[in-house]
């Protein structure tokens, strides 16, 4: 069942705002759920798969040696869901272009 690029966006902006704000926070627990559940589970709707792997590293390569090294991975994954955001934008004015042409 495809996954309409407008649904990936909006997904991927709930996420980040989640992510980002739990960053701020310092809610490691939170950072936790949302890297491995949420960002794992986008990714694979998404195809980013490399995003997936990131995810899943990011907590099944435990423990960390400290709280800094965890929330630099946890900076790193934010990082790239921040360019696949630019991908899916893209990808979803590639299909609003196409839409158009064809009616």
């Amino acid at each position: 069942m495809p996954t309409s690029c407008q649904s990936l966006q909006l997904g991927l902006e709930d996420l980040l705002g989640d992510l980002q704000f739990a960053r701020r926070s310092g809610d490691l627990g939170r950072l936790a759920l949302l890297a491995y559940c949420e960002v794992r589970r986008w990714a694979r709707l998404a195809g980013e798969q490399a995003l997936a792997e990131q995810s899943s590293r990011l907590i099944n390569n435990s423990p960390h040696a400290n709280r800094e090294a965890f929330m630099a991975d946890v900076d790193q994954l934010i990082l790239g869901l921040e360019q696949a955001r630019g991908r899916v934008v893209a990808a979803a004015q590639g299909l609003c272009a196409a839409d158009s042409a064809a009616n």
